[in-house]
């Protein structure tokens, strides 16, 4: 395996006594995912996978947005992101050959605080659009995957 790839491996762990509980570790950062308690088996004591992936596309989006704002020089104070994902993906494991059972809405309302002009703030608006995991997200992509036994 290539030094970049290794640089990104994240690690997740479902214990066999753990109906959904996960322990993800990314470096020395550990975290937390399951189901909420609304899913037989869920304990919810972590964000759902779904809750994970609006985290990291809202991270990575207000993280562009202020990187541009402080480098235009902008009095860009606060950013607040809100996220919403419509699917209903316990329907989707049932008709899982359905290429139409795999459309999902993602909404960002980008909040911004600071004296902006309206330009400036419909240039970070478009520019909230251009983080990396955004991209990452509307682009091809193709998940390779592999089975090891341990």
């Amino acid at each position: 395996m290539s030094e970049d790839k290794m640089k990104k491996i994240v690690h997740i762990h479902l214990a066999e006594n753990d109906v959904f509980k996960s322990t993800l570790t990314a470096g020395q950062h550990n975290f937390v995912a399951d189901e909420p308690t609304s899913v037989p088996g869920g304990g919810d004591v972590g964000p759902d996978p779904y809750d994970l992936l609006l985290m990291s596309l809202g991270a990575c989006t207000v993280m562009t947005v202020k990187m541009y704002a402080r480098r235009k020089k902008w009095p860009l104070g606060d950013l607040f992101l809100e996220l919403r994902h419509y699917k209903n993906h316990v329907e989707d494991c049932e008709a899982c050959e359905d290429p139409n059972s795999k459309i999902d809405l993602i909404e960002k309302e980008l909040i911004v605080k600071g004296d902006l002009t309206q330009e400036q703030r419909d240039r970070l608006l478009e520019i909230s659009s251009r983080c990396p995991v955004h991209r990452t997200l509307l682009g091809e992509m193709r998940i390779d995957s592999t089975l090891a036994e341990k």
